[in-house]
């Protein structure tokens, strides 16, 4: 489904604390994308815009149009409040410390990129032998 982004006529100035929350939206972004192996053009195929327009809303140069953080979320099989970054208990759904495999996760998302990528084949590689059997 993809939706209709409209581009704003006339540039708009944004605090530096919005800039701040744009960036690192568009570095999750970026990161879920990559662990979920999309690519920032099937990803902008879904939001119906270019790869240059994805990328700098990766990056943070654009501000991502709220009406495409369903799709977004949707595709890269997240809710929106993990999009945005919620990792509180409540965001997990229950009461309690984080489980073991909650801390490992939070703990890849902190590697560089590369062992992040090389952490998710991995994973896929184990889960496609156990459901092969």
């Amino acid at each position: 489904m993809a939706v209709q982004l409209l581009e704003p006529t006339a540039p708009m100035t944004i605090s530096s604390e919005e800039r701040a929350f744009f960036v690192s939206l568009g570095e999750r972004i970026a990161s879920l994308r990559r662990a979920n192996d999309i690519t920032q053009v099937q990803l902008a195929e879904a939001l119906g815009v270019s790869q240059q327009t994805l990328q700098s809303y990766e990056v943070g140069r654009r501000r991502l149009p709220v009406s495409a953080l369903p799709v977004v979320a949707s595709t890269l099989s997240v809710s929106l409040e993990e999009l945005f970054g919620a990792t509180t208990r409540a965001a997990r759904g229950k009461r309690g410390p984080a489980s073991r495999l909650h801390q490992q996760i939070d703990a890849v998302a902190q590697l560089p990129k590369s062992q992040q990528q090389f952490v998710a084949r991995m994973i896929k590689t184990v889960l496609a032998e156990a459901s092969a059997r």
